[in-house]
């Protein structure tokens, strides 16, 4: 897989850190005492794409940089963030099986920046971001970070190598209908519906089969759905289950998604019991 880089590594200073929030900071090689912190990607949560929409994760972190480096004019900074899979040094230098995308960031004081952005990944087949189906995994993070110390030079380190990822993963959609509409007191209710996932080889959604789906109902009037059944879905994805209905509400179903696929959740079909 090859992707198209939207900011240039301008030095191969990375490391793999982590999936949300670090409050301990990831260490650079103890030549530099740079250190990266508070890393938080996508908010903690994993990266879901589908087949067409770009997706643009946000991402952000600290550098806190030792005695003698600093971040003020005339001297400068660069700290790119990026995903990547497999050898660190072949993703930088290919851009094979590598993510990344724009950032900012701000002087907190002379020695310490915080930096804001986003990644950027789009399914359309020119870009080759997801290509493959076994993209659909833990992808390790990287900042591709350079500093200049006071007097001008240029000091630079890896970071050392974590173990630390994000998940990145497969679209699903689920659809509801609920009928019949409207449906006696205490009559049978059928409510149908189908599950599909991103299939990032032919860039079209598959029917999803041999999942469990919960079927959650929320009685018109209140605020909290609550499951009141779950059903698997056929080899097409088809989903299926009767209900008595007892009031005027909302039927939906709900996918929890798994290591590979995300989670989703149907619209609401209201449902007029009389």
């Amino acid at each position: 897989m090859k992707a198209r880089r939207r900011t240039a590594a301008v030095a191969v200073l990375v490391g793999a850190l982590g999936l949300s929030t670090l409050n301990a900071p990831a260490a650079w090689a103890a030549d530099t005492g740079i250190t990266v912190s508070d890393i938080v990607v996508n908010k903690g949560k994993p990266i879901v794409v589908g087949t067409s929409k770009v997706v643009e994760p946000s991402f952000g972190f600290r550098i806190t940089l030792p005695r003698g480096y600093t971040t003020d004019a005339p001297f400068d900074y660069s700290a790119a963030p990026f995903l990547y899979r497999g050898s660190v040094t072949r993703a930088a230098e290919t851009g094979d099986n590598y993510i990344d995308g724009s950032y900012i960031c701000h002087d907190i004081d002379s020695r310490r920046v915080r930096c804001e952005g986003k990644l950027f990944i789009d399914p359309h087949p020119a870009q080759e971001h997801v290509d493959s189906n076994s993209d659909a995994t833990s992808w390790k993070v990287g900042v591709s970070l350079r500093v200049w110390k006071a007097d001008g030079s240029l000091k630079a380190g890896e970071l050392e190598t974590r173990s630390l990822t994000v998940p990145l993963k497969r679209l699903s959609k689920v659809t509801v209908d609920a009928s019949p509409e409207p449906v006696a007191q205490r009559g049978t209710l059928t409510v149908t519906g189908k599950l599909t996932r991103a299939n990032w080889n032919t860039k079209k959604y598959d029917a999803y089969g041999d999942r469990t789906v919960s079927l959650q109902f929320r009685a018109k009037g209140t605020d909290t759905f609550r499951t009141v059944k779950k059903a698997t879905t056929s080899r097409t994805g088809a989903l299926k289950a009767k209900v008595t209905a007892s009031a005027d509400g909302y039927y939906r179903w709900v996918y929890q998604g798994n290591s590979a696929t995300g989670a989703a959740t149907s619209t609401a079909d209201h449902v007029d019991v009389r």
